[in-house]
This record gives C-alpha cells, sequence and structure tokens, in this order.
C-alpha cells in the first residue's frame, strides 16, 4: 500500500494552476477585510490621542487649581476660575501643550471643571461643541471623537 501511495504521489510536481489561483484569491480577500479595519484603527488611536491631550490638560488644571485658589472668584460651590493652557505650559503644569491650541480653556466649576477649545492634528481640527468635563470627555469613544463639533455622548 505504501509503495501504491508513494507511485501515485511521485508524479505530482507542485501546484497546479487552479490551486495557485484559489490561494491567491483568498490572500485577496484577506487583504481586502483586513486594510480597512487597520486603517480605521490607526484612526481611532489618532482620535485617542487628541482626547487624550483634552483629558491631561483637565487633570493639569485641577492641580493649578489646588495650588493656586488665590487666584479665583468665591462663589456659591465654592471658588470659580479660568486657566488656559498656554498658561499651564508656561508655569510647567503641563510639559507639552500636545495637539490643543493655545486657547483651550479650562474653567473650574462645583460641578466638576470643563475644558473648551480646539486641537489640531493629523491635518484635522477637533473642536468642541460645549464645555466637557473630564466624565464627559472619557464616555465619548475615539471612533466618534472626531470632526468639528465634538459633544458629549447621549
Amino acid at each position: 500500500m505504501k509503495k501504491f501511495i508513494q507511485n501515485k504521489l511521485k508524479d505530482q510536481k507542485g501546484l497546479t494552476l487552479i490551486e495557485l489561483l484559489a490561494v491567491i484569491v483568498i490572500l485577496a480577500i484577506i487583504a481586502a477585510i483586513a486594510i480597512p479595519a487597520i486603517g480605521s484603527m490607526i484612526e481611532n488611536s489618532r482620535n485617542g490621542a487628541v482626547k487624550a491631550d483634552f483629558q491631561n490638560a483637565i487633570s493639569s488644571a485641577n492641580i493649578y487649581f489646588t495650588e493656586n485658589p488665590q487666584g479665583m472668584a468665591a462663589s456659591a460651590g465654592g471658588f470659580s476660575g479660568t486657566v488656559t493652557v498656554q498658561e499651564l505650559v508656561k508655569e510647567k503644569y503641563l510639559d507639552d501643550k500636545g495637539s490643543l491650541k493655545d486657547a483651550v480653556v479650562i474653567t473650574k466649576a462645583a460641578g466638576g471643571n470643563t475644558i473648551s477649545g480646539s486641537a489640531e492634528a493629523n491635518g484635522k481640527t477637533y473642536t468642541l461643541k460645549s464645555a466637557l468635563t473630564n466624565a464627559q470627555l472619557t464616555s465619548i469613544k475615539n471612533a466618534n471623537f472626531t470632526g468639528t463639533s465634538i459633544a458629549p455622548a447621549p
């Protein structure tokens, strides 16, 4: 039996044209599915980086407001005040403003500090539709963190 199988296999030298075409078609299908998926992952990570810049600015402003209460006005819920990203970088609360523009403003409020303004990265401008808290920023998925009218998730 073993000799019979060896004799049959001895005559086969490689892949037939049909088998080769089948392999090429399968690879093309896999590539057609994988390339757009990888592209969207890269875009989502870029959006996430801009979102992280906004969140870092809020965190830095929290420290700034804690260490500099003298610049804030008393209000019903405690103290209120504002600081720009440019000032946070100047005062060394942020190492780098990242993609945020200098005019981004963080406002201290009783319900939580909010951030408003815009950022520019990868040839796109990201503008917050309204002032957002850190929790609202976190709730926005990276895939939805695009364009010029970023709003919190419903």
